[in-house]
């Protein structure tokens, strides 16, 4: 193990001696498949900064994460398969990672490192899920899935909402960029999971202007069904990621960082679409080669080799302990590891390292890789070597090894279901450390006729609401006694003034009556570059509901309306809780 948490003597502002902690910097894309870099041979589009990180140091060839978003996040800061974490879907809860699991950034925070995450988290809104419960000093971003626009949107700055500042991958690089600036005196971890090439397909002019009406020149068969405006817009986010990577890496250098900083770039799951992806199969969702490869560049000048490919598997799940080894940190973890320290693989020329099993895992399937092989969700068994497109299924010709493996994926599900108890968790409300809690339309149930504005509860707002019948619950629990600000975020037109609604936490209430009008249009369309699937927004306006006295326990919270003087009440975005005492 590397031993540089030895050496905490006085830094040089211009150039770091070789002994002083190095700093971390991680990028995590959202929607990004293994083909959508110039590195791996895709000439539709140009990522310079990103492949500049291979070549300055090293690429893994096979490099494995979940199929879908928050899985992988909770891999990532764990070490620890998803679903023994908690990890079980990408909303209504079950994006939250367990709170008995620990994160790399509570092991870097507590060896003194300043943390910070800018981007999307996605593994849990309400304290102590929060990212400033998990380890980061500081937070700027969205805890959602996805996020319904992607210029000047509301975000949060640790808890308190605020708005953003342009396009939000830019927005996101410029407050990394003033944290690694504040702090470039002392050790930092910078932890930047972009939100794009996500939907809705949104991205700057001048980066769609590159694509808009040019050519593609490595596009799928027409069988195949490729959306080519979708790969257009998806290529230029990719471009416009390339550009924030290269921001950070020229700060690092003006600062005199690159030498003492490692700096590691990755995906989150396979391409949002069918595109060039190297001829792998599946994508975004799947448990095949194409849906759970990922890009993974590691940059350490001076420290790590250059130009170096590595073709052993590795993982998402291999980034806590590799992190740990590399920085001399103690993992100090109370529970095993599913990842291993990839530290021989990146320092070493032959290293001794055995073969092992990589197992993913989304909506009941299963597939596991070894080195050679990959049996998918079906039984079907593969020779990834000779075969990475998933053509041929082997397992006939080979019972031996069909039988190995899926045995081991059985004993790995069952492993897996044991590990959940099956117990609902409750949206945790007032937690004590905790200036802010955010219960959006996300996290609630709606009752009567009142609708969500979207079937994918993410970004969704709530509507329809026009009886006194129609409610909408949440269930929470209140983590320490106190009293509350409440803030209600909604909008209302001028015919429809006057309803009186009411908050309902335990035995406590409060009353108040819609008195002003608030009635914006629904916007994000006009920044689309194609049809999107999620909620179009607005800009809800906060009206306060008063003070709430609430006490500790579980209960359900209700929203309803006691009087209705118009045809509707209103729309709720979000409810927003501030502590008093």
């Amino acid at each position: 193990m590397l031993s540089f948490l030895c050496f905490t003597g006085c830094r040089q502002p211009e150039q770091h001696r070789t002994s002083d902690p190095p700093n971390v910097v991680i990028f995590l894309a959202d929607d990004q498949g293994w083909g959508d870099v110039s590195y791996h041979g895709n000439t539709n589009l140009n990522t310079p900064n990103i492949d500049q990180l291979a070549h300055n140091g090293l690429s893994f060839e096979h490099f494995y994460v979940s199929p879908v978003c928050s899985p992988t996040r909770a891999e990532l800061l764990t070490g620890r398969y998803h679903l023994r974490g908690g990890v079980r879907g990408t909303s209504a809860g079950e994006e939250r990672l367990d709170l008995d699991e620990a994160t790399f950034a509570e092991r870097f925070q507590e060896a003194g490192y300043a943390t910070a995450a800018f981007g999307k988290w996605h593994n849990g809104m309400q304290h102590p899920y929060h990212p400033n419960s998990r380890g980061f000093d500081y937070f700027y971003g969205f805890c959602s899935g996805h996020w319904g626009d992607y210029f000047s949107p509301p975000l949060e700055e640790n808890g308190r909402l605020i708005q953003g500042d342009g396009y939000m991958v830019d927005d996101f690089t410029n407050k990394a960029i003033k944290f690694i600036e504040d702090n470039s005196k002392s050790p930092f971890l910078v932890y930047l999971p972009y939100n794009t090439p996500h939907s809705p397909m949104q991205v700057p002019d001048q980066w769609w202007e590159n694509f808009e009406s040019g050519e593609l020149e490595m596009v799928l068969p027409a069988n195949q069904n490729e959306d080519l405006q979708f790969t257009k817009a998806a290529l230029a986010m990719c471009e416009n990621i390339d550009w924030n990577v290269g921001r950070v890496m020229g700060k690092l250098k003006e600062l005199g960082l690159e030498e003492n900083t490692i700096v590691i770039y990755l995906s989150d799951n396979g391409p949002n679409s069918f595109r060039w992806n190297g001829g792998l199969k599946g994508r975004k969702g799947s448990t095949d080669e194409g849906g759970v490869r990922s890009p993974f560049f590691i940059q350490w000048p001076g420290r790590l080799p250059q130009g170096k490919s590595i073709s052993q598997i590795a993982g998402a799940i291999d980034l806590f302990p590799t992190l740990m080894e590399l920085t001399g940190i103690s993992p100090s973890v109370n529970k095993p590891l599913d990842g291993k320290s990839l530290a021989p693989l990146l320092l070493k020329d032959n290293p001794h390292w055995e073969d092992r099993m990589i197992f993913s895992h989304w909506n009941g399937s299963t597939s596991v890789r070894t080195q050679q092989y990959r049996m998918d969700r079906e039984g079907k068994l593969y020779d990834m070597e000779a075969d990475p497109g998933q053509t041929t299924d082997i397992a006939a010709a080979y019972p031996e090894i069909a039988r190995e493996l899926g045995l081991a994926k059985t004993d790995w599900n069952e492993e897996m279901a044991a590990a959940f108890d099956g117990k609902t968790r409750p949206f945790t409300l007032g937690h004590p450390e905790a200036a802010f809690t955010q219960m959006p339309a996300r996290d609630a149930e709606p009752h009567g006729g009142i609708q969500r504005s979207n079937r994918f509860p993410n970004d969704s707002f709530f509507t329809n609401w026009r009886s006194r019948e129609d409610s909408i619950t949440w269930d929470v629990k209140v983590m320490d006694a106190g009293e509350f600000e409440v803030e209600l975020y909604y909008t209302c037109n001028e015919e429809n003034l006057g309803s009186t609604i009411q908050l309902s936490v335990g035995g406590a209430q409060v009353q108040a009556q819609v008195k002003e009008a608030h009635d914006p249009p629904l916007r994000g369309m006009e920044n689309d570059r194609v049809a999107r699937m999620e909620s179009y927004v607005k800009d809800f306006k906060p009206m306060s509901l008063g003070r709430i006295n609430l006490i500790k326990g579980r209960s359900k919270m209700v929203l309803k309306a006691l009087d209705i003087p118009g045809n509707e009440v209103m729309d709720v975005r979000l409810l927003l809780f501030r502590r008093i005492n």
